[in-house]
């Protein structure tokens, strides 16, 4: 059974830097996608960051595409989310799914998998 398990998560100060991971064990990234569908702040809506797809596509939302990226999967199947520059409002939990490509084009990503979350916060 494929489980996703986040880490990297912690506090730090606002300018700051953390790369966030999430390992596959069991899981072949094969012809799949990955991301970090969602990050969820207490009394806020939930919002996606970005995803990867096994053709190398990245999609990163508009709102932190200038402060993060989304490196390609290594060789170990291990996801990670670089983010850079954070600011408080980056404070959330972070969530890593798996899924399967779909669309015409496959860069469509049904999340099948999810990690449990590592949690990041921004603060002075």
């Amino acid at each position: 059974q494929v489980h996703l398990v986040e880490s990297g998560g912690g506090s730090v100060q606002p300018g700051g830097s953390l790369r966030l991971s999430c390992a596959t064990p069991g899981y072949t990234y094969g012809t799949n996608c990955m991301g970090w569908p969602r990050r969820q702040a207490p009394g806020t809506e939930s919002e996606g960051v970005g995803s990867i797809n096994s053709g190398g596509r990245t999609t990163v939302a508009d709102s932190v595409k200038s402060r993060f990226t989304i490196p390609q999967v290594n060789a170990k199947n291990t996801l990670y989310l670089q983010m850079n520059n954070l600011k408080p409002e980056g404070t959330a939990m972070y969530y890593c799914a798996a899924g399967i490509r779909y669309g015409s084009t496959g860069d469509d990503c049904a999340y099948n998998t999810w990690g449990q979350g590592t949690q990041v916060t921004v603060s002075s």
